[in-house]
């Protein structure tokens, strides 16, 4: 995995809506799942919402701790 997508996510925030400026890694799984019932964004911010909705499904937070941490 390009590390460079891991460190997007505990840098990028959300840039509009109600968790606007909140880092993708932080928004809660409630609202990566309205989107993921709704539809992603298109382009870059889609695949990182939907890469973050996935590290958490799947109960991996713990792998963007130490990324967080460098930031």
């Amino acid at each position: 995995m390009d590390t460079q997508i891991l460190l997007d996510l505990v840098k990028n925030r959300m840039p509009f809506g109600k968790y606007k400026d909140r880092l993708l890694c932080d928004l809660p799984v409630s609202y990566l799942e309205w989107f993921a019932n709704k539809g992603w964004p298109p382009g870059k911010l889609g695949q990182q919402l939907a890469t973050i909705y996935e590290i958490k499904l799947n109960g991996l937070e713990d792998l963007l701790k130490p990324l967080k941490k460098k930031c």
